[in-house]
């Protein structure tokens, strides 16, 4: 035992006066130095849980609280950044227990609250919180102001030529009443380089997440609600030409509510105010319009004179000024039909030439026989029964039934039969001479030398 004190006595003298018992004046510099490095550790632990309690004390109350709640579901407001340096605003799904990690609890409680989405479009006068709800439609950044607007005005004069002003009458209304029915645009050209692609993506810049782009499967396909509440639905290259594809984008054009669905959600009914901008390369043939048919207006786009290669930016910085003139510009139309422009204004070369390749090959052969029955004879009207024209069909090879002449002849040409009448009957014979035959009483169909004139414009233009 005395051995083993006298081998550990310096050890425990060295020691002894930290823990107070035989302590001299002076302590060593080897406790000085351990005393200070523990304490220096201690502090920077202090330091560092400071700080971190610090960056918890910033992240519960931030300036702005980008969460909220849909209902039952937690969403986070980003702004995602696109390729061409801008960004858009847009709603991810966020998880309940990640924001209880990274802001504790009571956090949630501070987020706000909706009862669940609508879609109310308003680019004057846009609300985001709608008594409870969620508004879906996207405001627009553009701050209209007082300016000039050159290349916006060049290019819009390029693409409506001489209905400009219906052109700007179009884009008014999209912008200061959205919920307002119009035409379906159709830009059509088998040229290239014309602005009409352009065209799309001035709107996009105008009406940003408002505007979509479609493929011609988009439209056949049964999930929609990616673009049921967007107020122009684009498509480039469209080929639409089967009957059901009509049928449909005809229905919506017109329609105010639709059905939605979604992949792994039930349909729901839901308004609907889109309006459809179409572009194609085809001039006969892009989307089967009928004769009579209101709903369409179709330009034909010439090349552009300049390749501006900074054109879209260039409109960019126009955007205020332009959207100015829109606000304060008086409309050059009135409402006259369910798609607000008069039909007649809506009349055009381009669309002539798609109703006239569209039609079938025994209207095409009606309008021939009539219009060489009116010259041989120099008729100003022709009249004619059912009976008359099939038997005329049959001899220049077209074999055809009563019920499709008078179809062509009532919903086509919106011609009516009149009452029994005695009339003068003329005949084409096999070798395409036009004789005269026996009078007879039915109830015919009078064709004017007016009315031929307008069939026959389809055929001139092309």
């Amino acid at each position: 035992s005395s051995f083993r004190a006298k081998r550990y006595w310096p050890f425990l003298k060295s020691t002894l006066p930290r823990f107070g018992a035989g302590r001299k004046p002076g302590i060593s510099d080897r406790t000085r130095s351990a005393v200070v490095s523990v304490t220096g550790a201690k502090m920077s632990k202090r330091s560092a849980q400071a700080g971190k309690g610090d960056m918890v004390d910033a992240k519960k109350e931030p300036q702005e609280i980008p969460y909220l709640r849909v209902g039952t579901s937690i969403l986070k407001r980003v702004w995602m950044p696109l390729s061409n340096g801008r960004s858009i605003e847009t709603l991810i799904p966020w998880n309940v227990e990640t924001l209880r990690q990274d802001f504790g609890k009571d956090y949630i409680a501070k987020i706000p609250k909706y009862d669940g989405f609508c879609t109310v479009p308003s680019h004057t006068d846009y609300r985001r919180d709608i008594h409870g709800f969620l508004n879906r439609y996207e405001p627009i950044s553009t701050v209209p102001a007082e300016g000039e607007f050159p290349h916006i005005r060049d290019f819009l004069k390029h693409i409506f030529g001489e209905q400009i002003e219906l052109g700007y009458d179009y884009l008014q209304l999209l912008y200061v009443r959205p919920q307002q029915r119009l035409p379906i645009l159709l830009l059509v050209s088998q040229e290239r380089n014309t602005g009409k692609t352009t065209f799309l993506n001035f709107l996009k810049l105008i009406f940003e997440g408002n505007v979509t782009f479609n493929t011609n499967e988009d439209f056949r396909s049964q999930f929609n609600d990616d673009w049921t509440g967007k107020l122009l639905v684009c498509v480039d290259e469209v080929l639409l030409n089967r009957r059901e594809d009509s049928e449909r984008i005809k229905n919506l054009s017109t329609a105010r509510s639709y059905k939605a669905e979604a992949k792994g959600r039930d349909r729901r009914e839901v308004e609907f105010f889109g309006k459809f901008v179409l572009c194609s390369n085809n001039e006969h043939n892009p989307v089967l319009i009928e004769a009579g048919e209101t709903r369409y207006w179709v330009r034909r786009v010439p090349p552009l004179t300049q390749d501006n290669q900074n054109l879209l930016s260039d409109m960019r910085r126009e955007l205020s000024g332009f959207l100015f003139f829109l606000f304060h510009r008086e409309l050059s139309t009135r409402e006259e039909s369910r798609m607000w422009f008069a039909p007649r204004l809506l009349a055009t070369e381009a669309l002539r030439r798609i109703i006239h390749y569209n039609r079938s090959k025994a209207e095409a052969e009606i309008i021939a026989i009539i219009r060489d029955i009116m010259d041989a004879e120099e008729l100003e009207q022709y009249r004619f029964d059912i009976s008359d024209m099939v038997n005329m069909l049959e001899i220049r090879g077209i074999r055809s039934n009563h019920p499709t002449v008078r179809r062509i002849l009532a919903e086509n040409w919106q011609l009516l039969p009149a009452p029994p009448t005695y009339y003068t009957r003329y005949a084409i014979t096999y070798n395409g001479e036009v004789i005269r035959q026996d009078s007879k009483t039915a109830r015919v169909y009078t064709v004017t030398r007016v009315v031929l004139n307008e069939l026959l414009k389809c055929g001139a233009s092309q």
